[in-house]
């Protein structure tokens, strides 16, 4: 038996949801036209007025924001309310170690969690449960998010955040949580150390597990749940709409539903920026109607994808898209956390290093590795060992002020590391994803 947190809303007609958007997207144009002097201007050079949008028809003309506008837009640029309305900050990583800042009023943040707690009942969350939140808390946004959707399901929540995986254990069977919400890389890991531990999954109170904010595999899937007993479910989203729970999977776990009444989903060429007929696969674009403090309209959030309106058994009528098959920028996904290689670039020409260096990115033990090889000058190269740890270790300090994550760093001999003709083989991602 399906169950819904919002039934009117999950499971409203297609007319329905076409009004809401209609509305709501008209709204918005205004209330960014109004506040937010980088979109008019945006809308201005390409001859636009809010009167120009009628309705989610009208979408398509305007502007695209990127990760480059926020950047540009960067800290304040973007905020659409004074911020003596706005009551939080969440962040995750941007490009070039900007970081990106989104802004929340609390309406904001009641319907996010609205979201993420549509997301906790279709995985079979009730007031009965107990739900372990082992996402990051702090700046990184899956943390408050589950954490406040648990809270409106009602279910006992402990908010575990990550790491310090022998309590994670405890607390999952002597509290008897019954739905683990975290990354797949992490959840795989507790499920590796219960295993090692002599569990087996009937001796484990979960039931189900809400896994995101990194790409994971139907195999991966299948091994989570037969390691943990449990149904997998996956979530998706971004700090710049909001954090998880822009789209959820259902019971039948072939795609994630989009909120639609807060996001309009568009698939587009990633080359030409023109949108796409139903079924095809492109780049995903997210406009959040709903949004006050920090309303981004048609993001690219560079992930590809594909969306399918075909009628789902669990009698959701949202939109919905599959799990990205990669993404349109070179940015990677590491223990849930955004890293691009220019970020890494910058740390390296920062202390004096070439830009010649390789990024070996792998999976060990269901945990992400990260591994820089850096070619040293010819005036650095040097076989005293110690000098070379030091060094080794200041690139370390560097990069985990810059990405938030630890990595190895290797430095190598000048001219070794493999020169190609064309593009620079900078990543070597070995995860089976």
């Amino acid at each position: 038996m399906e169950r819904y947190y919002q039934p009117e809303i999950e499971c409203a007609s297609r007319e329905q949801i076409k009004v809401w958007q209609d509305e709501r997207l008209v709204k918005q144009v205004r209330h960014v036209w109004d506040n937010v002097p980088y979109y008019r201007k945006k809308m201005e050079e390409k001859g636009l007025t809010p009167d120009d949008i009628q309705s989610s028809d009208d979408l398509h003309k305007l502007p695209f924001i990127t990760k480059a506008d926020l950047r540009d837009a960067y800290p304040y640029g973007l905020v659409a309310k004074p911020l003596k309305d706005c009551v939080r900050i969440q962040s995750t990583s941007g490009t070039t170690g900007k970081r990106v800042v989104a802004f929340y009023t609390q309406h904001d943040l009641d319907l996010w969690e609205d979201c993420c707690a549509r997301a906790i009942v279709a995985a079979g969350g009730t007031n009965e449960d107990v739900c372990q939140v082992s996402y990051g808390y702090g700046l990184f946004t899956g943390g408050p998010g589950l954490n406040g959707g648990s809270h409106k399901v009602g279910c006992l929540t402990i908010p575990t955040s990550s790491g310090n995986t022998e309590r994670q254990i405890m607390f999952i069977k002597d509290l008897s949580a019954t739905i683990l919400c975290c990354t797949p890389s992490y959840a795989a890991y507790i499920g590796e150390t219960m295993k090692e531990m002599g569990l087996t999954p009937d001796q484990i109170p979960l039931k189900a597990g809400i896994f995101g904010a990194e790409a994971w595999s139907e195999e991966m899937r299948q091994d989570i749940q037969n390691t943990l007993g449990i149904k997998a479910y996956d979530i998706y989203g971004l700090t710049e709409l909001s954090g998880p729970g822009v789209s959820f999977e259902c019971s039948a776990q072939t795609g994630m539903h989009v909120n639609e009444d807060h996001f309009i989903a568009e698939i587009i060429d990633p080359e030409t920026g023109e949108v796409l007929p139903e079924g095809s696969k492109g780049e995903l674009v997210f406009t959040s109607i709903t949004k006050e403090a920090f309303p981004l309209l048609r993001y690219r959030t560079r992930d590809i994808c594909m969306l399918t309106r075909e009628k789902c058994s669990c009698g959701r009528t949202h939109v919905k898209m599959c799990k990205p098959m990669g993404r349109s920028d070179d940015m990677l996904i590491i223990r849930g956390v955004n890293v691009f290689p220019s970020q890494i670039e910058t740390v390296l020409l920062n202390h004096g290093y070439p830009a010649n260096y390789q990024i070996i990115v792998d999976r060990v033990k269901s945990i992400d590795t990260l591994d820089v090889q850096v070619e040293m000058t010819p005036e650095m190269f040097t076989d005293n060992m110690g000098e070379i740890a030091k060094r080794q270790k200041e690139l370390v300090d560097g990069l985990r002020s810059m990405l938030g994550l630890a990595a190895k760093v290797t430095l190598v001999a000048p001219k070794t590391i493999v020169r190609s003709e064309g593009k620079a083989v900078r990543v070597i991602d070995k995860r089976k994803i």
